[in-house]
């Protein structure tokens, strides 16, 4: 038997790949998606950082980080006030870790309206993730939860990211609010990140037993094509209930269809990028 000459590498020596979550909607299963996708690469093998960029923290909460933990959160180190090497801080989910938000990035888009480097303090800040000797060593995925907003935020996001995901709920607006991301995306591209792309859009919240969620999601597959993840991520109690626990639902119910769906939506992803062998 002849050895691949072209061998995939261990996920510690795979190149950094930064992923951005974004949708100015809110409400789209985003944060949710955030957590579970970036649990469910941690448990086929991926080294992942949440990088929570929503005021809000629902991300970090998820993570079950309480708020009297996050004394560094990521408006320190997008203010310049600390190292990203201190705000990281390990959940539950072995290979998982989270950098934290407050509401203090409320605040940061006024502090740095007039820095030239306003819409690359990500980028800059996110340089170096993954290398050896670093807090962030074999990190091999960066997951970027955005504000639902196409605020400074999201813009920093979409500048530092190589690609972005699309959570998408299967609702009556869901292409209209589609279509004004797709402008801003574009519009980074051309301005800030010639490299960043569509990664794919992931249809959430889906109910079988609702005509309008069959039809939205046959609109989106039609206006996006193979953007469109095959995983749907389904309306499930159990996602719902896991953030009041301060897990991922990976953690408080693996057996049910919104885990499984995860778990599927994260080799669809790493698929997608070549990573592993894509199944004849």
């Amino acid at each position: 038997m002849t050895s691949d000459p072209n061998p995939l590498p261990a996920p510690g020596e795979r190149p950094l790949r930064i992923l951005a979550l974004a949708n100015q909607k809110g409400g789209v299963g985003k944060t949710t998606t955030a957590i579970n996708l970036g649990t469910a690469l941690a448990a086929i093998g991926e080294r992942v950082l949440v990088f929570d960029l929503d005021p809000q923290g629902n991300a970090s909460t998820g993570l079950g980080i309480d708020r009297r933990q996050r004394r560094v959160s990521t408006y320190h180190v997008l203010s310049g006030d600390a190292a990203l090497a201190q705000a990281v801080i390990p959940t539950a989910v072995p290979r998982l870790s989270v950098a934290p938000s407050t509401m203090d990035l409320l605040g940061l888009e006024l502090e740095l309206a007039s820095a030239s480097d306003r819409s690359h303090r990500l980028r800059n800040v996110l340089r170096g993730v993954g290398e050896a000797g670093t807090a962030t060593e074999g990190v091999t995925y960066v997951l970027i939860d955005c504000p639902p907003s196409l605020n400074l935020l999201t813009i920093n996001a979409l500048a530092a990211a190589d690609a972005v995901l699309v959570p998408l709920q299967c609702e009556f607006f869901a292409l209209e609010g589609l279509s004004q991301l797709l402008r801003t995306v574009e519009q980074v591209r051309g301005a800030l990140n010639p490299r960043l792309t569509i990664q794919g859009i992931v249809l959430t919240m889906f109910d079988p037993r609702n005509n309008l969620s069959a039809q939205v999601v046959a609109d989106v597959r039609s206006f996006m094509g193979e953007k469109v993840y095959e995983t749907m991520i389904p309306r499930n109690v159990r996602v719902s209930e896991a953030p009041s626990h301060g897990k991922p639902v990976l953690l408080y119910d693996l057996k049910c269809a919104g885990s499984q769906a995860y778990l599927r939506l994260a080799s669809e992803v790493i698929q997608r990028e070549g990573r592993v062998p894509v199944a004849a």
